[in-house]
C-alpha cells in the first residue's frame, strides 16, 4: 500500500513537471506577443516583458488587413471540409471493412499505392483548374477533400474489430448498408472518427498552399495565408529599411507579430480539442455483443 502511494506521488510529480515543460513555451509565445519590439531587440524573449505593448495585436486586428473576413473563411472551409472528408472516409472505411465486399483487398492496395507514390503539383493544379475551382471558395475545400489514405486505413482497421454478429443481426432484421453504417458502425467508431476529425480539422485550418495556387481574390484569403502574407510584407519592409536610407525611424513589431500570429491561429484548435477528447476512450465495444 505504501509502495502504491509512493508511486502515485512520484507519478503526479512527473506529470506535473511534464505539463509545465509543455506549458512554458506556450506561455513564452503569449508574453512575447505582448512585448514591445524594442524590448525584444534588447533583451530577446522573456517570460515577463520589460515593456508591454499591444502593437502586434493592433496591427493584426485593427489594421487594414481583412483579418475577420479571413477568420470566417478559415472557419467555413474547416467545418465544411472536415465534415465532408470525415463522411467520405467513414463510408470508405466501412466499405473496405465489410466481409461481403468482393475485391476489398485489391481496393485497399489501390489506396495504399497513393500513400507511396505522389503524382506531383502539375497534375494536381491542372485538375483543380480544369474543374473550375480557381478563385472560388471550393478551391480551398475540394483539393484537400479527398480522404487521406492513412486516415482511411485507421478507420478500416478499427471497423474490422466490430463483431460481425452485429452486422448479421441487422441484416436479418432487414437493415441495409446505409442503416448499418450510420446506426451501428459510426456510433461504435466514434473514437477513430473523432481522431480523423481532429486530423482533417488541423489540416484544413493550417492550409495555405491552396490559396497560393488557386486564389487571387483577397476576399477569399484564409487566415493562414493572410498572416503569412502579412509577415512576408513586414520582413520585406524591414529588409528595405536595413539596406536603404528611407528616413523611417519606426520599428515594426516583426517578432511580436509572429508570436501574435501563432496565438491567433492556434486558438480555435486549442478550444476545439476538448470537445473531441472525451471520445478518445477504450472499451467502447465492451458489452455491445452478448455472448
Amino acid at each position: 500500500m505504501a509502495t502504491n502511494r509512493l508511486f502515485n506521488s512520484l507519478n503526479n510529480v512527473f506529470i506535473t513537471l511534464v505539463s509545465l515543460a509543455c506549458t512554458l513555451p506556450m506561455l513564452l509565445v503569449l508574453m512575447v506577443s505582448f512585448t514591445d519590439e524594442r524590448a525584444i531587440q534588447r533583451n530577446g524573449y522573456q517570460l515577463w516583458p520589460e515593456q508591454f505593448s499591444f502593437d502586434a495585436y493592433n496591427l493584426l486586428l485593427l489594421g487594414s488587413t481583412p483579418l475577420y473576413q479571413s477568420y470566417m473563411i478559415s472557419i467555413i472551409i474547416t467545418v465544411v471540409g472536415t465534415a465532408i472528408a470525415v463522411l467520405i472516409t467513414g463510408l470508405a472505411g466501412y466499405t473496405l471493412s465489410s466481409s461481403h465486399l468482393r475485391y476489398r483487398n485489391h481496393l485497399a492496395v489501390f489506396f495504399f499505392i497513393t500513400m507511396v507514390f505522389n503524382t506531383g503539383i502539375v497534375p494536381w493544379y491542372l485538375i483543380s483548374t480544369g474543374l473550375g475551382l480557381r478563385n472560388t471558395i471550393w478551391a480551398l475545400i475540394i483539393p484537400t477533400l479527398l480522404f487521406n489514405p492513412f486516415n482511411l486505413f485507421l478507420v478500416r482497421n478499427y471497423m474490422r474489430q466490430i463483431p460481425q454478429s452485429l452486422t448479421e443481426a441487422a441484416r436479418i432484421d432487414g437493415a441495409g448498408d446505409a442503416f448499418i453504417a450510420f446506426r451501428i458502425f459510426f456510433p461504435l467508431s466514434l473514437p477513430v472518427l473523432a481522431t480523423i476529425t481532429l486530423f482533417y480539422g488541423i489540416s484544413y485550418w493550417n492550409n495555405w498552399f491552396n490559396a497560393i495556387m488557386l486564389v487571387d481574390r483577397e476576399s477569399l484569403y484564409p487566415l493562414q495565408y493572410l498572416l503569412f502574407k502579412l509577415n512576408s510584407e513586414i520582413s520585406m519592409i524591414q529588409s528595405m529599411q536595413s539596406t536603404m536610407d528611407l528616413g523611417i525611424n519606426a520599428v515594426l513589431p516583426s517578432e511580436s507579430v509572429k508570436m501574435a500570429t501563432a496565438i491567433l491561429t492556434i486558438g480555435p484548435i486549442v478550444l476545439f480539442y476538448p470537445f473531441l477528447q472525451k471520445y478518445f476512450i477504450k472499451g467502447l465495444l465492451i458489452g455491445s455483443v452478448k455472448e
